[in-house]
């Protein structure tokens, strides 16, 4: 799959991973978002479910079996080069994720991945809309609880 100039966008999934009142951020090893903090996730295989690809990312990712328990987001992340040509483009998919087993530990494509309170993660540079997703995430948490 070609991840640069792509021809088409690429479908990607978001694991929102929320327990005890923290989320799981991972920071990224490669581009794009090299160095920066994000939600694991990554590109849906082909003849993969969404739910599957969120639980199999996040378990890559982060080493945590999941359970998505509900959609929060789609959204496009369209990045233009210089010359303003379409570098990336990803439709994402995040979901509510609910820890089933694991401790995290940062595994492929990551430098680290850590549990931040939500105050924590708001002192982060993380895009806005990655912010308001996992904002939203933590609402919907303490509005079933």
């Amino acid at each position: 799959m070609k991840r640069e100039y792509p021809e088409s966008p690429i479908v990607g999934v978001g694991a929102i991973i929320i327990d005890n009142g923290r989320v799981v951020l991972v920071k990224r090893a490669h581009a794009p978002f090299l160095g920066e903090w994000s939600i694991p996730g990554g590109a849906i295989e082909l003849a993969e479910t969404t739910h599957d690809a969120v639980k199999r990312e996040a378990l890559e990712e982060t080493t945590l079996e999941v359970e998505p328990i509900s959609l929060l987001n789609v959204f496009d992340r369209i990045i233009r080069d210089n010359d303003e040509r379409i570098l990336y483009h990803y439709v994402l998919i995040d979901c509510l994720c609910r820890r089933m087993s694991g401790d995290l530990q940062a595994a492929s494509d990551c430098d680290q991945a850590r549990w931040f309170t939500e105050e924590e993660m708001s002192k982060l540079p993380l895009p806005k809309d990655t912010a308001a997703v996992i904002h939203q995430a933590f609402e919907n948490i303490a509005r079933n609880s």
